[in-house]
């Protein structure tokens, strides 16, 4: 008869255990000491290794042969418990035995020594589910037992369980399983079982059992069943009906996009393809998650993404939101994940939702509003937006201009800079320069932030002059240390930020002569006072 993974690879010792060894250790010192506490309540999330510790322990305390703390699962006591059969070892469910005559009946047979083993063991599962009646019928026998007794109390919600109780007990706080724990776990199961399990896999189904080994185990159990061949990450999503960390991370940048249409269309093949709609939702909110974790702690918060996306990806991704939009995205999509329970249409309400995240504007509550006005602001900051060109009527053409006899004149951005005028007339409105020093100190690095100051004898001198900005070095090697495209584009950035409107950079040296003709300086002349540059009739 088949029998579950997760079962058939239940921890027999402490060694076994993953991922928890504080509290094995500690247990361990206490056996092998002899310091051993009458009541123990371990608690922690599902699948942690709570029971199966508890199971140890009471074969660990019985056994003939101990091995330094672990029971040798041997022995004529470790191998009655491990099949069941020894009546002073008892399991007992909390939930299904949770009234007053359940533990009354408990309390009277505690009282008798054991008859198979040295002590007699009690695991109560679940004790949280026990009444209150129940709780003050089991306090007695907790606070005081006889010598040959043990408690073994196991709970995920510790704050159902009485301070009274609490207080008579030894508490063992059993952690999540990191990922990379689970993963290792899966793949040495799977190489028992012959199953093969691609490492990105692992990593998925590590992701999904959120810090519970046997929430893995069982997701292993699943795929490999109704799998053929190699075991992949793309196999995983198909047989557990969720869409996939790229699909996710595509959906969200369509939302960055404001590309309705696009994330409608992707979430209509998802929907056909029978992912599961509440999935799908679950992912993108954790997704969302780690953006805003990152976003409020992009060193430390590396170590506590989800692992939805790779860390590369979600770096790229987490620049493309602000922080109030963050906000307002997770709380979207939790409150249409809780309505799924009581919703007619898991479609209808999901695309709803994805609407409403593309375009903030179909509602006009706060948290909209906070995250269109966080949107801005982050643009402004940074520079990163666009700015809608304004077509410039074109200047009247001098009679002594004839456009078909000079080279066609270059663009808008690759005209050259006015380096027979290294002073360029200023147009710069007050506290600009110093507005944008500021800006620049903070994103330049050394030496070349060194080369900006608001002082009169600073290296670098910026003058406007319409859509351009002009730095004036004071001499070749500053020209060489600042005409670099990361330095201008940031300086770019910044004086667009500060103005408004998006603007060019330039950059001239103040002790440059260089030696132009007539004609040049006429062209140069002429294009200072027009927006285009016109082409200069030749002179004989």
């Amino acid at each position: 008869m088949y029998q579950a993974l997760y079962r058939k690879y239940r921890p027999q010792s402490f060694d076994d255990v993953v991922g928890q060894q504080a509290v094995t250790q500690t247990l361990k010192t206490q056996l092998v000491s002899g310091h051993m506490s009458h009541a123990y309540l371990f608690t922690g999330s599902r699948g942690t290794g709570k029971t199966s510790c508890a199971k140890i322990l009471s074969k660990a305390v019985n056994c003939l042969n101990p091995q330094g703390g672990n029971p040798c699962n041997c022995c004529e006591a470790c191998r009655a418990i491990d099949a069941g059969n020894c009546m002073d070892v008892l399991e007992i469910d909390a939930a299904s035995n949770n009234g007053v005559d359940n533990v009354r009946d408990l309390r009277d047979d505690a009282i008798y020594a054991p008859s198979q083993v040295k002590k007699r063991v009690y695991i109560i599962d679940e004790v949280h589910m026990l009444s209150i009646s129940a709780f003050n019928a089991l306090l007695k026998i907790i606070e005081e037992p006889p010598e040959h007794l043990l408690f073994i109390l196991a709970t995920t919600e510790l704050h159902k369980v009485p301070a009274t109780i609490l207080s008579r007990c030894q508490r063992f706080s059993f952690r999540r399983i990191t990922p990379e724990d689970i993963a290792a776990r899966l793949q040495y199961v799977a190489y028992q079982e012959n199953i093969d399990l691609d490492e990105g896999a692992a990593r998925v189904l590590a992701r999904l059992a959120d810090g519970g080994m046997r929430d893995g185990l069982s997701l292993l159990d699943q795929c490999a069943s109704a799998t053929v061949g190699e075991l992949t990450a793309k196999r995983v999503y198909e047989c557990l009906g969720i869409a996939g960390e790229q699909t996710c991370g595509r959906m969200l940048s369509y939302v960055a996009d404001r590309n309705t249409k696009a994330a409608l269309e992707l979430f209509n093949r998802l929907y056909a393809d029978g992912k599961d709609v509440a999935a799908l939702i679950d992912e993108l909110a954790s997704l969302c998650r780690d953006l805003m974790i990152l976003k409020t702690a992009p060193e430390a918060g590396i170590s506590m993404l989800s692992g939805v996306l790779s860390d590369e990806e979600t770096k790229q991704l987490v620049t493309r939101f602000s922080s109030g939009e963050l906000v307002r995205m997770i709380g979207l999509l939790q409150q249409t994940a809780a309505g799924f329970t009581r919703s007619a249409s898991r479609r209808m309400d999901a695309e709803l939702c994805l609407m409403n995240l593309c375009e903030p504007g179909l509602q006009m509550d706060v948290e909209s509003l906070n995250a269109r006005i966080s949107r801005m602001e982050d643009q402004l900051r940074t520079g990163d937006f666009v700015v809608n060109h304004v077509q410039k009527s074109k200047p009247s053409v001098p009679e002594d201009v004839v456009d078909d006899e000079l080279p066609p004149p270059p663009d808008d951005d690759q005209a050259p800079p006015d380096m027979d005028e290294p002073e360029p007339k200023d147009d710069t409105p007050m506290g600009f320069w110093a507005d944008l020093v500021m800006g620049l100190q903070k994103e330049l690095k050394p030496p070349v932030k060194g080369f900006f100051a608001s002082t009169p004898n600073s290296p670098v001198v910026g003058k406007l002059r319409g859509n351009a900005v002009v730095l004036v070095c004071s001499n070749a090697f500053t020209l060489e240390m600042i005409n670099k495209p990361e330095v201008l584009q940031i300086v770019a950035h910044k004086a667009s930020a500060i103005l408004g409107r998006s603007v060019t950079v330039n950059v001239v040296d103040r002790t440059a002569k260089p030696e132009k003709s007539a004609q040049m300086e006429q062209l140069l002349a002429f294009g200072r006072d027009h927006s285009d540059i016109i082409h200069i009739k030749k002179t004989d």
